[in-house]
């Protein structure tokens, strides 16, 4: 990392942030693989494994990762560190039904620890169903290294 940091006032601009948001289904063979590659036995009644939520709403948003590294001005791959994954329930996730998904970034700070300074940007994404209940809510936060000052 070479400690070149972005202005302060560009991070906390960030707050607001919309994806253009979209709608994804998890398709039973995705649903399959996943749940097959977490050792777990499939789910009856067409639940889809929870899982999912680690990229089904980053894709239904139509953003990538790749994105929410530039967004943040990620110095590269080295330059990230996940901070959490918090996910919300109100219904459970089932294969091939469409679920709305809308995403936006919540906060945006700089900020300081044991001498390091870093960027923390919280993501949002939430589900619904075409009516509009919800079905669950990720809070994704990221930590963009910015070296010590």
């Amino acid at each position: 990392m070479t400690g070149i940091q972005p202005p302060v006032e560009e991070i906390r601009a960030l707050v607001g942030h919309r994806f253009p948001g979209g709608n994804y289904t998890i398709a039973h063979w995705e649903n399959f693989l996943l749940t097959e590659c977490t050792g777990a036995d499939p789910l009856p009644d067409n639940l889809a494994h929870p899982v999912a939520l680690f990229h089904m709403p980053i894709l239904g948003a139509k953003t990538s990762i790749g994105e929410m590294f530039k967004l943040g001005q990620a110095e590269g791959i080295a330059g990230i560190g996940i901070e959490s994954y918090e996910w919300d329930f109100f219904q459970p996730l089932r294969e091939e039904i469409p679920y709305r998904v809308d995403g936006e970034i919540v906060s945006a700070d700089r900020m300081q620890e044991d001498g390091r300074t870093f960027d923390r940007i919280q993501f949002r994404f939430d589900l619904s169903l075409d009516g509009g209940d919800p079905v669950a809510r990720t809070t994704v936060t990221w930590r963009y290294r910015r070296g010590a000052r």
